[in-house]
């Protein structure tokens, strides 16, 4: 096969790539808990002749042309749904197929990720290369728990000289996809903080320290922070998703504790800077006011998933070339976080986005949402462009460059949301 044969070779398998995307779908598992999706994608991968290991609550990975003397592709896909229930309707009719497990939805793509990733494997599979192929199913990518077991196993069972992954973006047409130069996704971190005060009667604030008043001045001070700590022309975004304190109108708690998340597309320069300066406002904030802080959950940021420019160029002119079916385009990067960027930090790679928006069917909503669906004809060009990666490797594989590697690996899987 040449890679003009690419989308015949696709469309033959189409049928089957929609139906397995919809049994995924309508099967939910949440992050860790993907054993039947593993064991269904472990079973496939072996009948196409695959290598295959599952790592307990990490993946499932598969190897075609293990042998090979050369340095290996690593193509990856993310298997985990999430804690939301999904409509019954999306934006404009019922759907073609919806979650049987309540309260558990495919909300962010990852069933179309999957079956993306096995059109194009049993196309690869079924191909004579001289490099190794590696298949990643990962668990749990939305709470960044399956990349600290996948990325040792990885780093110590493969020669990778490169990497190649796609999600699927609601604001971009079916059919189109994108390679953006820099960073695709951002980086970032989450945070849960409890304050510690001194509860008390509402008659008598006097006697109590609020954590409540604490939070209400943290909270104007944290949103100023943005302002103060990080120049004009980096960008960054905090927000808060939960506050939680006492249960009566008349007596004062004495705790509240709060959580949200912070983005950025430049870590080491933007992210881990105001990090810093964020908890330090927690704490003196929290003395102001006679509380005291505990951080929940505060790891150092996750980082961004950096394009690397000389495969990106790699791919964007052999999809120009190979691919006139596929419609490449430029968009703005993402303010959402992905595990790859861990990845990317050890091997230089590529996150391209597959555009499954079409109006005309109703699928606009974006992700992480209950009326959340996807064109499933954009699938197409997300196998297709999975495939074209593998050949384009093949035709010119490169070692990781001298130098390459920034972060030990034990830095970065200290990192996550």
């Amino acid at each position: 096969m040449n890679e003009l044969e690419i989308m015949t070779a696709v469309r033959e398998r189409m049928h089957q790539m929609i139906a397995e995307r919809r049994a995924f779908h309508a099967n939910p598992e949440l992050s860790g808990e993907e054993t039947e999706t593993a064991a269904f994608i472990a079973d496939e991968l072996q009948r196409m002749g695959m290598q295959v290991t599952i790592i307990p609550a990490g993946g499932v990975v598969g190897v075609h042309n293990g042998n090979a003397g050369q340095p290996a592709l690593l193509l990856r896909a993310d298997m985990d749904a999430l804690p939301i229930q999904e409509t019954e309707r999306h934006a404009m009719c019922e759907r073609t197929c919806i979650s049987q497990n309540p309260g558990k939805m495919h909300a962010c793509g990852h069933d179309a990720h999957m079956a993306m990733l096995l059109c194009a494997a049993r196309i690869l599979s079924e191909m004579d290369l001289h490099i190794p192929l590696v298949f990643v199913f990962e668990s749990g990518e939305e709470n960044n728990s399956g990349f600290i077991k996948l990325l040792p196993f990885l780093h110590e069972h493969f020669a990778i000289g490169a990497c190649y992954a796609t999600h699927v973006r609601s604001d971009i047409p079916t059919g189109t996809v994108a390679l953006c130069k820099g960073p695709a996704t951002s980086g970032g971190f989450g945070f849960e903080i409890r304050l510690k005060g001194r509860g008390g009667h509402g008659a008598r604030p006097d006697l109590a320290a609020s954590p409540i008043d604490c939070f209400a001045a943290l909270h104007t001070r944290l949103n100023g922070l943005r302002m103060t700590a990080v120049r004009p022309d980096q960008i960054l975004t905090y927000s808060l998703g939960t506050v939680h304190a006492g249960s009566r109108p008349n007596v004062i708690p004495d705790t509240l504790t709060f959580s949200g998340t912070v983005r950025a597309y430049d870590v080491k320069g933007v992210a881990d800077r105001f990090r810093a300066e964020m908890f330090e406002t927690v704490r003196k904030t929290a003395e102001t006011f006679n509380c005291s802080a505990e951080f929940l959950h505060a790891p150092k940021p996750i980082f961004e998933t950096f394009n690397d420019d000389r495969w990106r160029m790699r791919l964007l002119e052999a999809a120009t070339s190979s691919l006139p079916e596929v419609r490449l385009t430029d968009v703005s990067p993402w303010m959402a976080s992905e595990t790859m960027g861990a990845y990317f930090r050890l091997w230089p790679g590529v996150l391209s986005f597959t555009g499954v928006r079409n109006p005309d069917k109703g699928c606009i909503a974006g992700h992480h949402m209950p009326e959340f669906d996807l064109d499933e004809d954009g699938m197409m060009a997300g196998a297709a462009m999975n495939v074209l990666a593998a050949l384009e490797w093949n035709r010119l594989p490169e070692p990781v460059p001298e130098g390459y590697r920034t972060e030990s690996l034990e830095e970065l899987l200290e990192r996550r949301l």
